[in-house]
């Protein structure tokens, strides 16, 4: 009687070898392709087009301009004007790069500029206002981080243009750079001032 061979010829064995390690390559250029294309401050937000939260923030204490508070965030006021939401702490190092582009910012009076102070101490915040000078017309304080869960902040800072209509219209994750702000944010903050006027 002649013996049956079980075994798998030569060829399709180290075929089966390193089908394992093509796929592995496959995948991974696929990640890297992925991954190094698109611009990651541009984390698409669910929110865009929606309106803005509706939560009320108690203001930042001590805080003041020409000797009155500066008052906290009342989402009504939202309603007739283009906004800029700004979420910092004095713990965010790039909150710090970006502080005095947000004073240049607040020179635009077409608008208003919003801070959610996020999980931050009330002195050290106080602080850094007073290091890089108040861009705010309202600082909301969100000592818990609920009111940012609600604004869809991924981390600090994040920055969000409402339109007149009180809705949310574009979401920039990440610092505000001098690139992205001529490229990206001034463009959207034209845009909206530009909508319903």
């Amino acid at each position: 009687m002649s013996e049956q061979s079980t075994s798998v010829p030569p060829q399709r064995r180290t075929f089966l070898m390193v089908l394992p390690l093509i796929a592995f390559i496959g995948l991974a250029l696929l990640f890297w392709f992925r991954l190094g294309s698109g611009d990651p401050s541009r984390i698409p937000s669910a929110l865009i087009g929606r309106p803005a939260p509706q939560t009320a923030l108690p203001p930042l204490e001590g805080l003041q301009i020409d000797n009155a508070q500066v008052p906290g965030l009342d989402p009504a006021t939202f309603k007739g004007k283009v906004s800029l939401v700004n979420v910092w702490a004095s713990w965010c190092v790039p909150c710090h790069d970006e502080a005095p582009l947000l004073t240049e910012l607040a020179k635009d009076k077409r608008f208003e500029l919003v801070g959610i102070n996020y999980k931050d101490a009330s002195d050290n915040a106080r602080r850094f206002l007073g290091r890089y000078g108040n861009p705010f017309g309202r600082v909301g304080v969100d000592a818990n981080g609920r009111a940012s869960i609600e604004w869809g902040v991924y981390g600090v800072p994040e920055t969000f243009v409402v339109g007149r209509e009180g809705t949310i219209v574009y979401k920039l994750v990440g610092p505000i750079t001098p690139d992205n702000l001529r490229t990206v944010l001034l463009p959207q903050m034209e845009k909206a001032l530009k909508a319903g006027s």
